[in-house]
């Protein structure tokens, strides 16, 4: 049955579904580079890991003024142009990392970075979801959101492959690559359906509706961020310092390190696509309230794991559950979104969640080294935490299945 609708789409729809699910792997490929190189960016400009995964940290909390401004300018020009500006602006910015002459610098390139990175997810995930039919939005958001451990995948083959060879500096010059999917959108990616339906009432319009529409609808958006700050901190906070503590706290290497975080993104990609799916079947809510209770019991074979076996394993099934529950995300935020703001509301109350989470990477390193580098128990804290708020939270949220998008933005 999903292969048949999946054939049925029209080339446009299949190009829309692989730019946004490509844009928001290779935004994650540019992000996930930096979560391999703290200690040597750390040994470079002579301070420590705590101090570097401040570069993180300010890459999140710039993405929810990206979100805003691109996810503003898609709702009065389309979400199809601003999503190719935004690649080649997060594009540029990764290659400028790599020559950034301090610390210091580095920083304010993350920064810039971090805005660019804000606006793609918000653009694609509308562009997408507007453009299927409402029975193929659970399935095509899994696969949606897998791009992000996709990325993370792409990015530890890369260290695995190149670190040893061109440095830190070398992987962000490698970042540059993303630009080139701008070519695929503007060949084959035609505009939203439901921002075409009403592209003259949008000319006619006040530049400021889309933030009207946010303000008028704040309660379900004040929802959603508190959503999206518990669902960063389930992703970053079992992903970004992962890298380092296989480095720090069992002195792998590169190869092992960067093998074992490919296990991990595997992990992430059958979660996501997997629990999309069955969304399907058993409701957004449902899907996330069951792949967050999954993560419990896998937490300590996932972090205080001895044997890199073990840790595999613990590595590939937390993050079936992780990104399983995040395989809703997509679906879930765009069918809670009012049909006037939807280029915009997704991805801010994304952004902002991110902004609050933000501080994750440097709360973590901070307990690891209050406790002699022990990265295992910084990371069991905060997946465990977050998972049990994960489940609360979600099952007292709304949920919106089977929308017509088009119909909906022509009546509004």
């Amino acid at each position: 049955m999903l292969a048949q609708q999946l054939k049925s789409l029209s080339k446009s729809q299949r190009s829309a579904i692989w730019a946004s699910y490509l844009g928001w792997t290779l935004d994650a490929f540019d992000f996930f580079l930096m979560v391999f190189m703290l200690s040597a960016i750390a040994k470079e400009f002579g301070t420590d890991v705590k101090h570097v995964s401040y570069g993180l940290f300010l890459t999140l909390a710039a993405r929810p003024f990206g979100a805003f401004l691109f996810g503003w300018l898609a709702e009065r020009f389309g979400r199809r142009p601003i999503l190719m500006i935004d690649i080649i602006l997060f594009s540029v910015f990764e290659l400028a990392s790599g020559f950034a002459p301090s610390l210091l610098s580095l920083f304010v390139l993350r920064v810039c970075f971090g805005v660019a990175m804000g606006g793609e997810w918000g653009i694609g995930a509308s562009l997408v979801m507007e453009s299927i039919p409402p029975k193929l939005r659970g399935p095509v958001s899994g696969l949606l959101q897998s791009g992000y451990p996709t990325g993370y995948f792409v990015a530890s083959l890369v260290y695995f492959l190149l670190f040893d060879h061109i440095g830190w500096r070398g992987l962000f010059m490698v970042g540059v690559a993303p630009a080139l999917l701008v070519i695929l959108i503007r060949m084959h990616v035609e505009e939203s359906p439901a921002f075409e339906a009403r592209r003259e009432r949008i000319k006619a319009g006040s530049w400021l509706d889309p933030i009207v529409q946010l303000l008028r609808n704040w309660k379900i958006a004040l929802y959603l961020v508190v959503l999206m700050t518990a669902f960063n901190f389930f992703s970053h906070g079992t992903q970004d310092l992962y890298p380092t503590f296989l480095q720090k706290q069992h002195h792998f290497g590169t190869h092992l390190t960067g093998l074992l975080a490919a296990v991990m993104n595997l992990g992430a990609i059958v979660g996501g696509i997997g629990f999309g799916i069955w969304s399907e079947r058993i409701g957004r809510k449902r899907a996330i309230v069951t792949a967050s209770l999954l993560a419990l019991p896998v937490i300590p074979l996932w972090a205080f794991a001895a044997t890199p076996l073990l840790l595999g394993a613990g590595a590939f099934l937390i993050q079936v559950a992780v990104q399983g529950a995040w395989g809703i995300v997509p679906v879930h935020l765009n069918e809670l979104s009012p049909p006037l703001a939807r280029g915009l509301f997704p991805g801010f109350a994304y952004q902002l969640g991110n902004l609050i989470a933000s501080w994750n990477s440097v709360f973590q390193a901070g307990i690891a080294e209050s406790r002699h580098d022990d990265y295992g128990f910084a990371l069991a804290l905060v997946a465990g935490v977050t998972a049990i708020v994960l489940v609360i939270w979600t099952s007292l949220g709304p949920e919106r299945r089977d929308v017509d998008f088009v119909e909906e933005a022509k009546a509004a």
